[in-house]
């Protein structure tokens, strides 16, 4: 049994380590940053569109369209989020920076 585990083993690390020696190359490639912000009237509009979405009677909708509203919710939310430019601050950061306002000051 410790034989044929042993064997296993070093078959695992044979076959693995050309890979990861192969991995090492130096080529880096440069990619240039774009920026896709949105402008203030996108956001805007976006924000009253969740609104309305949040708003909308939902009960007389069929299955098909309350799917299709949660797909534009969440395409709505992860463009807001990606380019909107907004902070999340927890209330754990708000309270350790009244903290340290309270004593430094």
């Amino acid at each position: 049994m410790r034989t044929k585990l042993f064997f296993v083993l070093l078959m695992v690390f044979a076959l693995s380590a050309p890979t990861t020696f192969g991995a090492k190359s130096k080529k880096l490639v440069k990619v240039d940053k774009i920026e896709n912000k949105l402008t203030e009237a996108e956001v805007n509009r976006m924000v009253k569109r969740i609104e309305e979405i949040r708003d909308l009677d939902k009960s007389n909708l069929t299955v098909t369209e309350k799917r299709e509203l949660r797909k534009e919710l969440k395409t709505t939310k992860e463009n807001l989020k990606r380019d909107g430019g907004y902070i999340y601050v927890s209330v754990a950061t708000v309270a350790l920076i009244l903290l340290l306002v309270l004593l430094l000051a």
